[in-house]
This record gives C-alpha cells, structure tokens and sequence, in this order.
C-alpha cells in the first residue's frame, strides 16, 4: 500500500489537501497527516511513506530541517518530499534543494496539479 504524509501545521491545509488526494484512498493510498515537523519525523521513521506533502514554516522543526533530517540523517532518498511554502524567493528555493526536496511548490497551489503530482510519483492512471 501506497503511503503519502501531509505536515502543515495549519489544520485548513491539511484538510483540503485530503480532499483533494481521497480519490487516492480508493485505489489503495493511506493518507496519513502531522501538524508539526517532530511528529513528521516520527512518521516518517515508522511508515516510510512514499510522498510527503511537506510545509516549510512550522512549530518545532521546521520544513527544511525536517527534509535535510529525511534525506542525509536517514538516508531515506526514496521517500519523495514537495515542499509547500509561502515563501517563494529564490533564496528559499535554493534552500529546498540544499536539503534534498523532490520538488517546491507554492501556495497558494493548485489542487489538480498536486494530484496530478502525487498521481506521478506513485505512478497511478489518471481519470
């Protein structure tokens, strides 16, 4: 079974973002959520998902140090990590790819795109 965490710690992120991947669950996908990066890491360290929807400003650890802790911490380079942030400066971008993000992208984003993304990555048909 297919696995993709969304981390943001703005519950109407979170939320939305399910609605817009539950199509997912029904060719087998488990969504699973986190408000906060520590639990993020935990997360990821037990489930190993596939995607992580992954926001950038958040309580406890943030975005990036979460993903540089995923990818050379923990040496998971299989799980891919979209960064989802505010902060579109290339600055920020740059700093995404420092730490091993997949990809970046910027809200507000576009619900078909992210599931198109997420359909891309765990290489499921589209509609």
């Amino acid at each position: 079974m297919s696995k993709i965490l969304i981390v943001d710690d703005e519950p109407y992120i979170r939320l939305l973002l399910e609605q817009v991947l539950e199509t997912l669950e029904d060719g087998g996908v488990e969504i699973i959520t986190a408000n906060n990066g520590e639990s993020a890491l935990e997360i990821i360290a037990a489930e190993t998902p596939q995607l992580v929807f992954l926001d950038v400003m958040m309580p406890k650890i943030n975005g990036f140090d979460v993903c540089d802790q995923v990818k050379h911490a923990m040496g998971l380079q299989e799980v891919y990590i979209i960064l989802l942030t505010a902060k579109g400066q290339e600055f920020d971008r740059q700093r995404g790819i420092e730490v091993g993000a997949d990809q970046y992208m910027t809200k507000p984003f576009n619900p078909d795109e992210v599931l198109a993304k997420a359909r891309s990555v765990l290489g499921i048909e589209g509609p």
